[in-house]
């Protein structure tokens, strides 16, 4: 009997240690340098929340968190680089619409995103505008319609790679309105701006995040903004909805994600820091004044979320007839 409860207590110790073993690796978390890889360009609207992001989780965590910019291939490139990281949640991955869509739009994707991911929480809501050179003779979305009939393919726009939500927000447009406008590629938000900027494109569905600074500075007219509802930070800008088209209400969207199999508390210590950022002033003053709106929902909330995305974002694409290899 004593050698039976001798064993018993040692087992119980064994246990113990265990667990206090596990607990002491998740609250060292983060112990080194975190990567949040950005799949888009430096100057693009992902950049800049992804930087205002990582700055607040280093004040959090007491490590530095680093932008990591992996642009290419509407952000396959660097969802490809992201889903291959350790699953120990040193490596962030910066999803957003654009992933959502490209599972229906690129045939032969290099990851899937339901099975190589593991959500973490939806970041914030980015609410874009319509925004033209001031040489285009409009003042309106009515005017810019008009003017577009009027001259089919001679109104050109800026965008960036196809499934992109800068490229979406103008191509629902143009099917809902019927209007033909050229469509003017670059590699990111930031290049797409100054074109409109120097005048080589006349039309830009721009993110608010890579906007609002030269919107104050009118160096372009701002004829209306794509959310359902008039944005706080600008409510003397109709939506595009109130000019006319009421079905149409786009924003982007942004979101943490990190390597499948990544330790359940890890995943819960990133959210927690992430709405810990959030409330750190500097970076609630950031989200406002770039037209953010700050979500930072429970990852089963986002993963719900994301299923409906990729749903309803398929719906357009198919009915678009657009795919690509």
């Amino acid at each position: 009997m004593t050698v039976l409860r001798s064993c018993i207590r040692f087992l119980l110790l064994i246990g113990l240690i265990s667990q206090f073993a596990v607990d002491g690796w998740a609250q060292r978390y983060p112990s080194k340098v975190v990567r949040l890889l950005v799949p888009f360009a430096a100057g693009s609207g992902a950049d800049t929340i992804g930087r205002v992001v990582a700055g607040g989780l280093t004040e959090v965590f007491g490590q530095q968190v680093i932008v990591e910019n992996r642009a290419g291939a509407a952000g396959n490139i660097g969802a490809e680089n992201a889903a291959k990281a350790p699953a120990d949640g040193y490596t962030l991955f910066q999803a957003s619409l654009t992933h959502a869509v490209n599972v229906s739009l690129y045939r032969n994707l290099r990851y899937d995103l339901a099975r190589d991911f593991a959500p973490v929480t939806q970041l914030a809501l980015s609410p874009h505008v319509v925004i033209v050179h001031p040489s285009l003779p409009v003042k309106s979305i009515g005017d810019l319609v008009r003017l577009a009939k009027a001259k089919p393919g001679a109104i050109n726009y800026a965008g960036t790679t196809p499934g992109t939500a800068v490229f979406l927000a103008a191509e629902l447009f143009k099917r809902l309105a019927g209007i033909s406008i050229v469509y003017v590629p670059y590699r990111g938000g930031g290049e797409a701006l100054t074109s409109l900027i120097s005048g080589e494109t006349s039309v830009f569905f721009a993110p608010v995040a890579i906007t609002l600074p030269l919107i104050r500075e009118r160096r372009f007219r701002l004829l209306a903004v794509t959310t359902a509802k008039r944005l706080p930070a600008m409510p003397e800008y109709p939506t595009v909805a109130e000019a006319g088209y009421p079905e149409y209400a786009f924003e982007n969207w942004y979101g943490l994600m990190v390597a499948a199999k990544t330790p359940k508390e890890t995943i819960t210590a990133i959210r927690t820091a992430v709405v810990s950022a959030s409330n750190i002033p500097s970076v609630s003053k950031r989200f406002s004044d770039l037209g953010y709106i700050f979500v930072g929902n429970q990852p089963d909330e986002f993963a719900v979320y994301l299923k409906s995305e990729i749903e309803k974002l398929g719906k357009t694409v198919r009915e678009a007839g657009v795919t690509l290899q």
